[in-house]
């Protein structure tokens, strides 16, 4: 494909290259993504490291520059909770607050309603939950989220949103299709700052129908992206990517396409492969202060007494700080010491492993030599040719 770039008044989207499965479908692609007030384009595809309460755990924003991350996240729920959005707003928004001049996606606080689902009621108009922190009682709704990133200041607002349970029936999935849509309209009445641009979610579980109604019904709505959500919430694996690879090619071909909270590294590589641009997911971070790491050769755990006296890099391929100066047996002592430069260090690696990913999936599209890639990323991962 040729290049075509897309501009609308609040971000240009183009398409570099994409490529075809053997059906002739488009699918894996790569781009370029220019927001509002930012002079640097993303690169896509692209991860982005999850900065959950204004910062992405463990590490700084310059450990995130060294390691080319593009665009990261924070959440509107926990940002609303603490330290509160409008301190946020008077302190200069969240850019300056936590000393990154990097773009910023804000979720709208739905995921929170599916996670917390314990502690909070839904109804048509919105979401009453109490606080994980103190036990207050909030009313979340579609008009408050706006409100809350536009204080914010991010870049990418996400639409407030329901994302149903696994398993659900039908009738759960498609109730919660229909408040998502609702809440859609009712947000993109609320204005935002002149640099914002919006983002809509696609939702409808496992089921194909449902998808394809949301999935007209949203991208029917005046939203700069589109989102995939509802996924890796409980389903194996093999449905989750059964699902992207049905739901991605109903969105825009000329919009931003974001698979939310997805995943393991092989789920970004299915991801890239059925036509997404946009990933995150806090395993790389949570699963770095657990001991668990990423490699070229597959996952290790840290903590196992084989790496007692391994003097070896932790990943040989890898060019990032951890892997340049430290060896298997001191991040091993660091992790069973409990040391607190063992989630730092551990940290680096797994978003540096990551963002790496992406760079190498970006590059094999453009040389026209993805499937190749993929073959070779499988069969490094498990000895097996996928």
């Amino acid at each position: 494909m040729n290049s075509k770039e897309v501009e609308n008044k609040k971000l240009r989207f183009s398409v570099e290259k994409q490529l075809s499965d053997d059906a002739g479908v488009g699918r894996a692609r790569a781009g370029r993504l220019k927001l509002p007030g930012h002079s640097k384009e993303i690169l896509t595809p692209v991860f982005m490291p999850v900065g959950t309460a204004g910062t992405v755990k463990s590490i700084t924003p310059t450990d995130l520059k060294q390691m080319e991350a593009q665009i990261i996240l924070g959440n509107t729920y926990h940002l609303y909770l603490r330290p509160g959005h409008q301190r946020v707003e008077r302190l200069g928004e969240l850019h300056q607050f936590m000393a990154w001049d990097g773009p910023i996606l804000t979720d709208s606080g739905g995921f929170q309603v599916f996670s917390l689902a314990g502690i909070n009621q839904i109804d048509e108009t919105g979401v009453t939950f109490q606080s994980h922190i103190d036990g207050s009682r909030h009313r979340f709704t579609p008009e408050l989220s706006m409100e809350i990133q536009r204080a914010l200041g991010s870049d990418i607002v996400m639409a407030f949103d329901q994302c149903p349970p696994y398993p659900a029936t039908p009738e759960e999935v498609t109730a919660a299709m229909r408040r998502t849509l609702a809440w859609a309209k009712r947000g993109l009445e609320v204005p935002m700052k002149p640099h914002q641009t919006r983002f809509g979610i696609i939702q409808g579980g496992l089921f194909e129908e449902l998808r394809v109604r949301s999935a007209e019904e949203i991208t029917s709505l005046s939203f700069d992206g589109f989102a995939i959500g509802g996924l890796s919430i409980g389903e194996t694996p093999e449905l989750m990517q059964k699902m992207a690879r049905f739901t991605a090619p109903l969105l825009p071909a000329d919009k931003p396409r974001y698979l939310m909270g997805v995943g393991r590294p092989e789920d970004l590589v299915e991801g890239v492969r059925a036509g997404v641009d946009m990933f995150d997911c806090v395993m790389p971070t949570r699963n770095a202060r657990n001991g668990q790491l990423f490699t070229s050769r597959g996952k290790i755990n840290i903590k196992n007494a084989q790496y007692a006296d391994s003097s070896e890099p932790l990943d040989p391929e890898c060019p990032c700080e951890t892997c340049r100066h430290y060896t298997r047996a001191y991040l091993r002592h660091l992790m069973v010491s409990k040391e607190l430069l063992s989630a730092r260090l551990n940290t680096v690696h797994n978003l540096t492993y990551y963002i790496g990913l992406m760079s190498q999936m970006r590059s094999a599209i453009l040389e026209d030599r993805f499937e190749e890639w993929v073959k070779t990323f499988y069969r490094k991962q498990t000895n097996d040719v996928r």
